[in-house]
């Protein structure tokens, strides 16, 4: 038996499809979803997610949500997220760089909303350059 795995953002549904396997981004860690795993609702982190369908691997930016896991279906709720086989390796190493540089940046700022908004620019450009096979 497989799983049911849907990622919804507000704008697309980025994946419905079955799969044996799923490694999401949660708040507290990576968590693994297999068939017949306990029901579950779980705050996402923005990081990657892996989805296992065949002997296939597809990595998914996600961009922080929640994920429901219930009678092997996996509903995954984000605020936006990109299969890595769509993005644009360069352009997502470049954005990497970028974010980076800005959040080495302002580290010694005494603005803490700068503070804030340099890490979560951070943590999405790491997500899909990661997502699109880059090592970070």
């Amino acid at each position: 038996m497989a799983l049911t795995v849907r990622v919804v953002a507000p704008d697309k549904t980025v994946w419905d499809s079955q799969a044996e396997e799923v490694i999401l981004p949660s708040t507290t860690g990576q968590l693994g979803i297999l068939t017949n795993h306990a029901p579950l609702l779980s705050a996402l982190d923005t990081g990657v997610m892996r989805v296992r369908s065949g002997k296939d691997w597809v990595a998914i930016a996600l961009m922080g949500g929640f994920a429901e896991i219930e009678n092997n279906e996996v509903t995954i709720l984000v605020n936006g997220a990109e299969r890595g086989d769509k993005i644009d390796k360069e352009v997502a190493r470049s954005a990497f760089a970028e974010a980076e540089t800005r959040f080495n940046q302002v580290q010694n700022s005494e603005n803490r909303q700068e503070k804030i908004q340099a890490t979560q620019a951070l943590k999405r450009a790491r997500a899909r350059f990661q997502a699109a096979g880059g090592m970070v």
